[in-house]
């Protein structure tokens, strides 16, 4: 066994030992934490598949950003335990259901006649000057440069849909018009009144 398969067992022990201790994880934090370290290990395998640029991205937007959102978020709401066991309870069954049919739809995908050195090749080593970022880039913008063109247009509609449900309910909120605060004058925003004091009404 080479160093290589020796890592990758290692990274692979770790991936699948971290996911089941983020799934079967009574505390949200503690799942988050347990999904960074199988984040690391599936970047620490894309780095033994010479995917440099994968496995970076994987750690800087996910583990860089989108848990750190994640923990905010969970810090931040203030989650009654009570419902949420609640609604476990009710959705259970089809859950369960749910997790059954993709367990199996997983193993014939996943099975071991799919995979293997007798069905696939090992990938190929390149040489110190081989880029993965140039060559993923060629893929994307010339071979698939229409399905990337449409996640980004389906993106941006998300991006549109998210912020119009945000601001749907604007006719009761303050809005400020600059326009108004420029062409304003005293007149408009100062009134007098005149105000009669007791002493004078008793007498």
């Amino acid at each position: 066994m080479t160093f290589d398969q020796i890592l990758f067992y290692v990274f692979s022990f770790w991936f699948i030992a971290s996911s089941l201790a983020m799934i079967f994880s009574r505390n949200a934090a503690k799942a988050v934490l347990f999904l960074i370290l199988s984040f690391f290990s599936a970047a620490s395998i894309w780095i033994l598949l010479e995917a440099e640029f994968l496995a970076i991205t994987l750690i800087l937007v996910y583990v860089g950003a989108v848990m750190v959102l994640f923990l905010f978020v969970i810090k931040m709401l203030n989650i009654d335990k009570s419902t949420l066991r609640a609604k476990f309870a009710g959705y259970l069954p089809l859950g369960l259901i749910v997790a059954a049919i993709i367990i199996a739809e997983m193993t014939l995908v996943l099975g071991g006649n799919q995979f293997g050195l007798d069905v696939v090749a090992a990938p190929a080593r390149h040489a110190a000057d081989y880029s993965n970022i140039t060559v993923l880039a060629m893929q994307l913008y010339t071979t698939y440069v229409y399905p990337f063109e449409l996640a980004a247009v389906l993106l941006l509609i998300a991006i549109i849909a998210a912020i119009t449900l945000v601001h749907r309910n604007e006719l009761n909120r303050k809005k400020q018009s600059i326009s108004e605060q420029v062409n304003v004058q005293a007149k408009d925003r100062v009134r007098l009144v005149s105000i009669n004091s007791p002493n004078k009404e008793n007498k």
